[in-house]
């Protein structure tokens, strides 16, 4: 059996992955691996050998995941991304939740338009309401990253803390 992993690190990769990356589950050491797209891209274009001279020292430590990765090694299962997990639609669902309707009303003019996600959190953070909408978002991400875990059939440790990402 394949050892447990981290639910604080499955909703950390969620939380810090940065848009050109992906992040998955190392299924024999139980730790989450984030990996630049670009690493992967290179690699199954054939430009490895071109791509190690232009890696930062961060990104060389990556190599041997992406190879793993490229060849379809079943050792990595890719986790949900920030676009799986549709931030916007928790907002909405959050603002659902508050039974102030004047309140409601405010946070639901915070989502609407440009700079979407910033006011939002500025206005929750006026009124009140920014912890309370950090557990939301965070039950939100633990729900997700379970859900996930389920379908694959990964263990899980909820303890709380975290092993540390790669």
């Amino acid at each position: 059996m394949a050892p447990a992993v981290k639910l604080a690190d499955l909703t950390e990769a969620l939380d810090i992955m940065p848009e050109e990356s992906s992040a998955w589950l190392d299924q024999q050491t139980g730790r989450v691996v984030i990996v630049d797209d670009d690493v992967v891209r290179a690699i199954e274009d054939g430009e490895d050998d071109e791509i190690v001279d232009q890696l930062e020292d961060w990104q060389e430590d990556q190599l041997p995941v992406a190879r793993a990765i490229s060849a379809g090694d079943k050792r990595f299962i890719a986790l949900p991304d920030k676009f799986e997990f549709h931030e916007y639609r928790h907002m909405e669902r959050f603002i659902g939740t508050v039974t102030d309707a004047q309140i409601a009303e405010e946070l639901w003019r915070s989502i609407k338009g440009k700079g979407a996600f910033r006011y939002f959190k500025d206005t929750a953070g006026r009124l009140g309401l920014i912890e309370e909408w950090y557990r939301f978002r965070n039950d939100a991400a633990e729900r997700l990253m379970l859900d996930w875990a389920q379908i694959n059939n990964i263990p899980v440790d909820k303890t709380p803390g975290r092993s540390g990402l790669f």
